[in-house]
């Protein structure tokens, strides 16, 4: 059983005004998460996630990732209000934005270009988050390369062996992670402040058409990260890429580098989902240690 009162007293607290809650609705489209709309007598409005208790650290770094992005002033994103344990229950209050699927998809590339020109002198973030529902570790880096062999795709492989995915999986992984300086020659990515999980589901529009992000997995790395993520399920408008690529070109690599970038989130879903993505992960590492010339035998 939800404890709204716990929810309302913080509410309250957080906001520096009483809230009273008058009514909630569940909400669809989460699947990770109970999400709802809550309105109190005075007529404001937030957005709550549940979960577990134990689950608390979760949200605990999505609001520190979605106050990071907030700083920068470039995309909207709902405000974190404030977040805690209540009746055996984690929850996350955030800001309430009214969405539409419809806006101004040519000022979304627009932004996110701008969100990626602010930097850190290091890949990585201040804390470890979360990837879905598995960690993502984000100890400060000061070498891509080595960033993503041991905290990206290193730590999936390792997962997924634990999971029982050995064999060409462990395989083929171990010969694209030696490979993976030939995917960089002459290209040096800067530490871009991304959103980390951008798929077609954590973007929406307000309704006078401005661009919102959300259910972030932030860091800070390559730009091209989030790039690669926008084309893996279902992609976004042609305006989009061309309003990004013409505020801060694209290096000609990125197009060999998308299929390294997404294979992450493959390897995670297939360590969450388990199904066909463990076959799709090898296909896609099939391919990028033949396109560097590595040996498949």
């Amino acid at each position: 059983m939800i404890d709204w009162d716990t929810i309302a007293a913080a509410i309250g607290s957080a906001t520096r005004q009483p809230f009273q809650l008058n009514d909630q609705a569940e909400t669809g489209g989460g699947c990770i998460n109970q999400t709802y709309r809550i309105r109190g007598q005075d007529h404001r409005q937030f957005f709550i996630k549940l979960n577990d208790a134990q689950h608390h650290p979760m949200f605990v770094v999505e609001a520190s990732g979605l106050d990071e992005i907030a700083a920068t002033n470039t995309l909207r994103v709902p405000r974190p209000i404030t977040h805690g344990i209540a009746g055996g229950q984690s929850y996350l209050v955030l800001e309430h934005l009214e969405l539409s699927s419809h806006g101004d998809a040519k000022l979304l590339g627009e932004q996110l270009a701008a969100l990626h020109r602010f930097t850190s002198p290091q890949f990585g973030f201040a804390q470890d988050n979360f990837i879905g529902t598995t960690p993502q570790p984000n100890t400060w880096t000061n070498d891509w390369v080595t960033f993503w062999r041991e905290q990206r795709l290193g730590f999936q492989l390792r997962l997924a062996a634990q999971n029982g995915n050995g064999g060409q999986l462990q395989s083929l992984g171990e010969k694209l992670l030696n490979a993976l300086p030939s995917f960089f020659a002459g290209y040096t990515p800067q530490p871009s402040l991304l959103h980390g999980d951008l798929w077609s589901g954590n973007h929406a529009f307000l309704t006078n058409g401005t661009p919102t992000i959300f259910d972030p997995a932030t860091y800070y790395g390559d730009r091209e990260c989030d790039l690669a993520m926008t084309e893996l399920f279902g992609g976004y408008p042609a305006n989009f890429y061309a309003a990004y690529r013409a505020a801060y070109p694209l290096d000609t690599g990125y197009a060999t580098r998308r299929d390294l970038y997404n294979l992450y989130h493959i390897l995670n879903h297939a360590n969450l989902f388990g199904g066909g993505y463990a076959r799709q992960a090898e296909q896609m590492m099939q391919r990028l240690v033949a396109e560097v010339g590595f040996s498949q035998s």
